[in-house]
């Protein structure tokens, strides 16, 4: 895992939720000081969701600045998710206190953010220590968004499935219905198997 330049205001970005079914996607922003290291910090896939939780004040502590931004269902239906995805980056950074001088971005898409030169790097949250923290701010912001709207629709469990296309998940779609948090621009089910006479 690495720091990158540390004599630059380096900042990592970085979203979840992208597949899921229901829920916005959340991405987060930041910068953490030169020399930060953490033994827990990989990518957030990588933790368990204490390791995510234990990591999050330290997180907000530590970070020069950081921001986290959601873009829900409505949204990400009329732009699409990868448009969604880089937006919700877009607006993270636009949070941050100061103007980066570098930004690394997990995965290769994205787009220019007010000039600021940026990289592109898959895997990233498992290389570099910004990313990984975006990775985990976003995740546990999301995560806890979720567990908000499971008390609204129980019956989805979304504390537990967090929106994804688990079977749980589909299998409550296809008993009652889709909500209003669910994106519509989505295959909810998968396509049904047609018995030709």
């Amino acid at each position: 895992m690495k720091s990158y330049n540390p004599l630059l205001q380096i900042a990592g970005t970085d979203e979840a939720g992208r597949g899921c079914l229901a829920g916005p996607v959340t991405a987060a922003a930041i910068i953490l000081p030169a020399g930060f290291n953490n033994p827990i910090l990989k990518d957030s896939k990588q933790l368990t969701e204490r390791q995510r939780n234990q990591l999050l004040p330290i997180l907000e502590k530590e970070a020069v600045t950081f921001g986290v931004s959601h873009v829900f269902e409505g949204e990400i239906d009329k732009i699409n998710i990868l448009n969604a995805s880089i937006l919700a980056m877009h607006r993270s950074l636009d949070q941050l206190s100061f103007r980066p001088e570098q930004i690394l971005v997990d995965g290769n898409r994205f787009k220019p953010y007010q000039k600021v030169p940026h990289s592109c790097i898959i895997k990233g949250d498992a290389k570099f220590f910004s990313i990984a923290a975006a990775s985990v701010l976003a995740k546990t912001s999301r995560d806890a968004f979720m567990e908000k709207l499971h008390l609204e629709f129980p019956m989805y469990n979304w504390a537990k499935n967090k929106g994804y296309p688990t079977r749980e998940h589909r299998e409550a779609i296809r008993k009652y219905g889709l909500t209003k948090y669910h994106r519509k621009s989505f295959r909810q089910l998968p396509q049904q198997l047609v018995f030709e006479m």
